[in-house]
C-alpha cells in the first residue's frame, strides 16, 4: 500500500515514517508538513492510505478529509480523543492516539490491510454487476460508475460514494460492460458515456477527475457523441 503521512510534528512524521519503512508491504509516497501540502500532494498523486494527524494550523486533517473526493482509506494519529466521533463519521479505518507506538502502528495497519483486499467481479447482469467483496457479493449499478481505471494487475471502478479495487485487466472489463454505455479513451482509462461533462484537446472532465484521450481513441470517442 502507498502510504502519505501529514504531520505538522516533526517528531511525530518521523516516528510514523520509521515504521512504516519497516513494514514490508507499505510504500512511502509522499510527507507533508500540513493539510494544505497534502492537499496540493493528492490533486497529483494516489494513495492508498494516510496517516493524519487531526489539529494542524490553516487546514485542519478533518478539513482535509471533507474536502478529498474517493479519499483512500485514512488512519488518523492525533494527541486527543475528542475527535474520535467525528472522525469515524468519514469512515476512518482506525484512530491512534499519540504517541505512536510500534504494536498498535501494526494493528491499525492490519485493519487497513483487510479493507485493501481486490475484489472479483463474480458477475455482470443487465445494468447492475455483482462484485465480490470478503464473502459478500456487492450489487453496482453500472449507471453509478464514473469511470475506470487500470492500475497494473488491478482496476479501479470510480463511483461517486466509493473505489472499489478489482482484481483484472480493462480489457476484460471492457468486454463485460454495456458497449453502448462505456468507451476506451485510453490504454488505463473507460469511461461512462454519459458522464463525461468536457472535451479539450485530449483531456476529458468526468466529475473534478481530467482523463487523457489517446489519439488512438479520440475518433471513436467523437463519433459517438452526439453533438450540434
Amino acid at each position: 500500500m502507498k502510504c502519505l503521512v501529514v504531520d505538522d510534528d516533526s517528531i511525530s512524521r518521523e516516528l510514523i515514517c520509521e515504521c512504516i519503512n519497516e513494514t514490508e508491504d507499505l510504500i512511502l509516497s509522499g510527507v507533508c508538513k500540513s493539510a494544505i501540502e497534502a492537499a496540493n500532494f493528492l490533486s497529483n498523486n494516489e494513495v492508498d492510505l494516510i496517516f493524519l494527524d487531526v489539529e494542524m494550523p490553516k487546514m485542519s486533517g478533518l478539513d482535509l478529509l471533507k474536502s478529498l473526493y474517493n479519499r483512500p482509506q485514512v488512519i488518523l494519529v492525533t494527541a486527543k480523543e475528542k475527535y474520535a466521533v467525528e472522525a469515524f463519521e468519514y469512515e476512518v479505518t482506525d484512530y491512534i492516539v499519540k504517541p505512536v507506538n510500534h504494536s498498535r502502528f501494526i494493528k491499525a495497519v492490519q485493519k487497513a490491510r483487510g479493507k485493501n483486499k481486490p475484489s472479483k467481479i463474480e458477475s455482470v447482469n443487465g445494468g447492475n454487476i455483482f462484485i465480490k467483496v470478503d464473502s459478500e457479493l456487492i450489487n453496482i449499478s453500472t449507471s453509478e460508475i464514473l469511470w475506470i481505471e487500470a492500475l497494473g494487475d488491478y482496476v479501479n471502478f470510480i463511483t461517486p460514494e466509493k473505489k472499489y479495487v478489482v482484481l483484472s485487466t480493462l480489457k476484460n472489463i471492457e468486454l463485460k460492460l454495456p458497449q453502448n454505455e462505456f468507451i476506451r479513451v485510453h490504454r488505463s482509462y473507460l469511461v461512462r458515456i454519459d458522464k463525461i461533462k468536457k472535451i479539450a484537446e485530449d483531456i476529458i472532465l468526468v466529475e473534478n477527475k481530467m482523463i487523457p484521450v489517446s489519439k488512438s481513441f479520440k475518433k471513436e470517442l467523437l463519433d459517438r457523441l452526439t453533438t450540434l
